[in-house]
């Protein structure tokens, strides 16, 4: 099991939920290589392009992120994805326990529209994940 009880998670949670608030991600690394405890690392305002930097290739990682694009002039939306870092580098043991460790951050990041599994930091490229979000919501008038 992780561990996900530091509080700065559920607060940063809060924070990129919220709509008074221009914080758009959250990340949260574990503690150590040995440990299954995971810390809020740190949260932003500049999106997936800003996260990406923010990925350690060597780590597995969980984020948290406010995706908004729009359907058409007129609207945008908001929608959240999960993301579950398994960088190039990640130790094998580490690996083997993501999955499980994945239910355990989704006690605490409940909310989102789509996991992406990411294992490059190509994956989180904002187009695709867009697509994704249009299909996932059902509302994509434009043949997405």
């Amino acid at each position: 099991m992780a561990d996900v009880s530091d509080p700065k998670i559920e607060e940063a949670y809060q924070d990129v939920r919220s709509d008074k608030t221009e914080t758009n991600w959250l990340l949260a690394d574990y503690e150590s290589d040995r440990s299954d405890k995971l810390l809020l690392t740190s949260t932003g305002t500049g999106g997936l392009d800003e996260l990406r930097d923010q990925l350690d290739d060597n780590k597995a990682s969980f984020a948290y992120v406010r995706v908004q694009y729009a359907n058409d002039k007129e609207s945008k939306r908001e929608k959240f994805i999960l993301v579950v870092w398994i960088g190039p580098g990640c130790k094998v043991m580490r690996k083997a326990k993501i999955s499980v460790h994945t239910a355990d951050v989704k006690q605490v990041l409940k909310t989102f529209s789509i996991e992406v599994p990411a294992r490059e930091k190509d994956d989180l490229k904002s187009d695709p994940i867009v697509v994704k979000l249009r299909k996932a919501g059902g509302a994509s008038y434009d043949g997405v």
